[in-house]
């Protein structure tokens, strides 16, 4: 009683959940072929909003102006409508997304669109995305418990990056079949279809809050706060979360950066190749990450992982090769796949009644944070260049990085216990 098991044992104890055995669970499954669907039109629709911006303008302010409007709309509404996810059924909340952003993108879709209302229509997209995203969140605990839940993120994030790749790679040369207004009426289309595989594959919840108890949006959003900032656990992983702003700097000026590579390919082909590059390597990081390091082995090399996904940017300095570039964004994916970790740990520490407003919270911020950063990004390009921009952020996210895995050294010990706990459930 009381001896402590050797490290191979305690490894053993803590049992890794199979993507066979996610898969086979219905609803995730529902929830993971809505979510790769619909995303696969919004890779067109990108692609194909900066590569019109940039023929019209000629200008790397311009494209990363509206490359960043499809995050800067979860500052002013993200927090509040996160809520809903809490306050009403989540399926319902994920299903009456869908079909108003359908009708939104639906209204791009129309030729001739004057393009100050396209800039409207898409800010009312991404503001509907943060109630969508924080109901999807605080269901997939429910579906999935234990390890479950690690293995069918990391499923669900390799999907997503294997779904922005395909996206971004083919986007340029379909844009230049359909043209760009198709690509949105495609995007439309999959909105509707993942409303109808909700209803179809997602069984009815009730809502997380008491029925007569639900406070107003603005006490929920309060509240929200509180509780995620005011731990500091809770407030280390945000920080890990919205790391993500310096390493996905590159992809809003990507447009640029392809103009100043020496390459036999059209621009817009080598923009998909830059866009695609990071979540190639997101992909191959998820699955190592999750497969062969244990739920308590993330947790020790999370720091360590979060460095390398801006270490690699740092090397733009030199101006390399487009083969060279590509490699060095690929890396910087593999780096994060340190996400998981974070995700798995914040799970453990948020209560399932507050989850939607907490994940909601994280989410917009983690939107705020990269539309900034491009928007930045964008303005110090048409100064310096893409090159020394792409290296800059490597350097200050590595900073960052160094700084919140020490924290997280002296933090991670409780977070480490409950999951272990729960992976040898």
């Amino acid at each position: 009683m009381g001896a402590r098991l050797p490290g191979r044992h305690r490894r053993a104890a803590e049992r890794q959940a199979t993507y066979g055995e996610v898969i086979a669970i219905r609803e995730f499954r529902a929830l993971w072929y809505a979510q790769g669907l619909s995303l696969l039109g919004d890779q067109l629709a990108q692609v194909a909003l900066a590569v019109l911006v940039y023929d019209r303008t000629k200008s790397a302010l311009a494209t990363a102006a509206v490359y960043a409007l499809t995050y800067l709309p979860s500052i002013l509404g993200g927090p509040l409508l996160a809520g809903l996810a809490d306050r009403f059924a989540r399926r319902g909340v994920m299903m009456t997304c869908d079909i108003l952003r359908a009708m939104l993108v639906a209204g791009m879709a129309v030729p001739g669109m004057p393009f100050p209302i396209l800039c409207v229509l898409v800010f009312f997209v991404v503001l509907l995305s943060a109630p969508f995203s924080a109901a999807r969140a605080a269901l997939l605990p429910e579906i999935l418990v234990g390890d479950r839940y690690v293995a069918g993120s990391a499923l669900q994030n390799m999907t997503n990056q294997a779904v922005q790749m395909l996206g971004f790679a083919a986007g340029g040369a379909l844009i230049a079949t359909l043209g760009p207004y198709r690509a949105l009426a495609l995007d439309a289309a999959t909105f509707l279809a993942s409303a109808l595989i909700l209803v179809s594959g997602v069984r009815r919840r009730p809502s997380a809050t008491r029925e007569g108890a639900k406070p107003s949006m603005w006490t929920m959003t309060r509240a929200g706060a509180a509780l995620v900032f005011g731990d500091r656990k809770l407030r280390t992983l945000v920080l890990f979360a919205w790391l993500c702003g310096f390493y996905v700097l590159p992809e809003g000026i990507a447009v640029p950066y392809a103009a100043t590579l020496h390459s036999d390919l059209p621009v817009a082909v080598v923009t998909g190749l830059l866009m695609a590059a990071m979540p190639t390597g997101t992909v191959v990081g998820a699955f190592f990450f999750s497969r062969f390091v244990t739920p308590t082995g993330r947790l020790r090399v999370m720091g360590w992982m979060a460095m390398l996904s801006c270490a690699p940017l740092i090397l733009s300095a030199m101006r390399p090769p487009l083969a060279i570039v590509l490699g060095l964004w690929i890396l910087s994916g593999i780096g994060g796949a340190y996400q998981l970790a974070a995700n798995a740990a914040f799970v453990q520490c948020v209560p399932a009644e507050r989850r939607g407003q907490a994940f909601g919270l994280v989410q917009s911020g983690l939107m705020a944070v990269q539309g900034i950063g491009i928007l930045i990004g964008g303005f110090a390009a048409e100064r310096l260049g893409p090159e020394p921009v792409v290296a800059l952020s490597g350097v200050m996210g590595v900073t960052s990085a160094a700084v919140l895995a020490m924290v997280w050294t002296e933090s991670r010990g409780d977070i480490a216990a409950r999951v272990r706990a729960r992976a040898a459930a």
